[in-house]
């Protein structure tokens, strides 16, 4: 099993400065502001032999009873409560804190191996400042720059000290156990419509910070879950609010990194609230999701705090607003009451396997002629095009290529014609259909007359 080394400090120190550096990343945003990390982000990094987890925490203030930084406090105890070593990383330049002291209190108390990594110590190997944190209790620090990568690997030496060095066998076994890859679920939305609430609703436990206030989560959070046999990355999205109120350098970090993480999802879950109805930025959002080509699922949350009248407006401006996403199933679902997240998990494995459907060139073939004899595509110009034979040109989203001639001017209404005949053979749900039209080019344009 791989060992786990939880990171933490007092905010502002450099830990998600100092995960990137030892995962080789860029997952941790890092800007130069005070208590940007939140949630627990976990990582995978690997010191010669040796693979571990990292996981990076929010600034660590255990003396704070209230608000979101007591909520990421709790974050940081229960990191240190999964790892089997703690990285505790201190300002050399900042010097010695009162925080820093409760911090060193706190991990006393906790049976686990506790590495001091003085960090911000570029050209300060022997420096006297050092001397200062043996106050803590805690041992030798280690000087390191993060930034630079200077110590970083002697710090990780000294707390992988009491972890075997996997032998070949294991190695093996390890990468056999990985060669199935999990679904990655990103879930997206407007700031505080519930989507950590959501996770942690799945999870059974508060993995994520959840506050009542718009932009607690600020980073894309990766958190492993399975669920019947079927392993799953879930995502967890900052809020994405109109461009002209994003104002702080650290929303717009949050804001490619959303964008990032439905990129690169397998399935998009788009959170709605039922309260307030479908506005400007659920519809940015799911035009970026079309645009991306993943497929997606419409959850709206809050539902059991709505009246009939407004669950009737609500599904008329889903049917106008967001017609485009036609193809997407609707579920309604309440993340804090835990009620119908069993339809929502179907929808999504349902949304996923149609994404990743495989069609046989035969039978597109056949479905392609059969469409042609109940509706040929309309004449252009001198010529009717012609459809010959279709393939699958590529997964998630499905793309199937059709090859004739003359097919260059074909309509987007027979394209979505043609789509329509596909989803309903295929029985496609959540998922967009691309379809390319290939003309075969003509021997004879190039002779003269």
């Amino acid at each position: 099993m791989k060992p786990v080394i939880a990171i933490v400090g007092r905010p502002n120190v450099g830990k998600s400065t100092l995960f990137n550096r030892i995962t080789k990343s860029r997952d941790a945003i890092v800007a130069d502001h005070a208590g940007l990390t939140r949630d627990r982000h976990y990582g995978d990094a690997r010191l010669g032999a040796r693979e571990f987890i990292v996981v990076d925490t929010g600034g660590f203030e255990p003396d704070k009873p209230t608000g979101v930084v007591a909520q990421m406090a709790r974050q940081a105890r229960q990191a240190v409560a999964e790892a089997d070593a703690v990285i505790f990383v201190v300002d050399v330049r900042a010097g010695l804190s009162a925080q820093d002291h409760d911090i060193a209190r706190y991990l006393r108390t906790q049976e686990r191996r506790v590495v001091l990594a003085a960090n911000k110590a570029e050209g300060m190997v022997d420096s006297p400042l050092l001397a200062e944190f043996h106050e803590l209790g805690i041992g030798e620090p280690h000087p390191v720059s993060s930034a630079h990568g200077q110590g970083v690997r002697s710090l990780l030496e000294a707390a992988l000290a009491d972890f075997p060095v996997p032998d070949d066998a294991d190695a093996a076994d390890a990468q056999g156990g990985a060669a199935e890859r999990p679904i990655r679920l990103a879930v997206a939305g407007r700031p505080n419509v519930g989507k950590s609430t959501l996770i942690n609703a799945w999870l059974g436990e508060e993995r994520l910070v959840a506050f009542d206030q718009p932009g607690t989560t600020r980073d894309a959070i990766h958190v492993p879950f399975e669920r019947g046999g079927q392993k799953f990355e879930l995502i967890d999205t900052a809020g994405l609010r109109r461009r002209g109120k994003v104002f702080e350098t650290v929303e717009k970090f949050s804001v490619v990194k959303t964008l990032q993480a439905i990129a690169d999802a397998n399935v998009v879950l788009l959170l709605l609230d039922a309260t307030q109805g479908v506005s400007d930025q659920d519809a940015h959002i799911a035009g970026y999701v079309l645009e991306s080509g993943r497929a997606v699922v419409l959850a709206v949350n809050k539902w059991d705090a709505t009246d009939d009248y407004q669950r009737q407006t609500l599904q008329r401006s889903i049917e106008t607003r967001l017609s485009f996403l036609r193809y997407a199933p609707v579920v309604h679902i309440s993340a804090i009451r835990r009620t119908g997240l069993t339809a929502l998990w179907k929808a999504i494995v349902q949304a996923h396997a149609s994404a990743t459907v495989k069609m046989p060139t035969p039978l597109l073939t056949r479905l392609v002629h059969e469409a042609a004899e109940h509706q040929a595509p309309p004449r252009e110009g001198r010529f009717r095009p012609k459809m010959r034979y279709a393939h699958q040109g590529g997964m998630n989203p499905p793309l199937v290529v059709v090859h004739g001639t003359s097919l260059d001017h074909v309509s987007d209404s027979y394209k979505r014609f043609l789509e329509g005949r596909l989803r309903e053979h295929f029985k496609l749900v959540g998922t967009p259909v691309r379809i390319e039209m290939r003309s075969a080019a003509n021997p004879f344009d190039d002779k003269g007359t």
